[in-house]
């Protein structure tokens, strides 16, 4: 891997990092085109690859939130009760039934563009207070299953939909961030273990890229501090348009090319 790959790859995750970490999202989501448009990293291996950037980059986050006495509690056992057996489902999704860079472009742009437009909406028309019912313990697992398939098959750790999701239904920022963040990181884990594994038994390049995933990964360590000691001075309304802006534009970016 040359310097620059390397020194791109790591500001990448720093700005990343940085914006997402607030609302409890790794950035793995966003970091994934990069890695696929800009530096070229094949499919399936762009999937553990953002698996092992969520392993580096977490902690950041994590002590960040740690030091604000926001870690721990019900809901960050339910979500990694849930995205744990379901990382392991959708890694073997991934590596067997859509390996193809089409199917994949087509898959990011199917969950990119809903969770954009959801952040919008349930920023721009918030639902009334007797309308946000938080999930039962029951279904926040059964949600969070969903998602770690949806995680394993995309790389992305879970929390860019668990996130918003959550807060959409009621739950406070400052309750999901953290339990978010630490579901992703457990998740990215057996991830990324489940797809070494895979990779001693296939073809093709289903191994995570060590060298740029961590270099990714240092700046996610670094923008992931900053961002989640940061949120307590943020505008909770202004990050999650942010966040929406940026889903829906890659999302719209992969279907023009897949249309193209």
């Amino acid at each position: 891997m040359e310097w620059s790959t390397g020194l791109l790859g790591f500001g990448a995750g720093l700005v990343i990092s940085v914006t997402t970490a607030p609302v409890g999202v790794s950035g793995a989501v966003f970091l994934l085109p990069v890695q696929v448009s800009v530096l070229g990293v094949p499919s399936p291996a762009v999937t553990p690859t953002d698996l092992l950037y969520n392993i580096v980059a977490s902690p950041g986050a994590l002590l960040g939130h740690g030091r604000a006495g926001r870690l721990g509690g019900p809901l960050t056992r339910q979500l990694i009760a849930g995205t744990v057996p379901g990382v392991v489902i959708g890694a073997v999704l991934r590596v067997f039934a859509v390996p193809g860079p089409r199917v994949f472009r087509l898959l990011v742009a199917a969950l990119l563009l809903p969770l954009g437009l959801w952040l919008w909406l349930r920023t721009v028309r918030p639902a009334s207070t007797n309308s946000r019912r938080q999930p039962s313990p029951r279904a926040t697992m059964s949600l969070a299953l969903a998602v770690g398939i949806a995680g394993g098959i995309h790389g992305i750790g879970g929390g860019s939909l668990l996130g918003p999701i959550l807060v959409g239904r009621g739950t406070p920022v400052a309750t999901v961030a953290p339990a978010a963040l630490a579901s992703t990181f457990v998740t990215s884990l057996v991830g990324a273990a489940t797809y070494a594994l895979l990779s001693l038994g296939v073809t093709g390049d289903v191994a995570p890229d060590w060298l740029l995933g961590l270099s990714c990964g240092a700046g996610g360590l670094l923008g992931g501090y900053v961002g989640a000691r940061l949120q307590p001075h943020l505008p909770e309304p202004a990050l999650r348009l942010l966040l929406g802006t940026l889903a829906t534009g890659i999302g719209t970016l992969y279907t023009v090319q897949i249309l193209h």
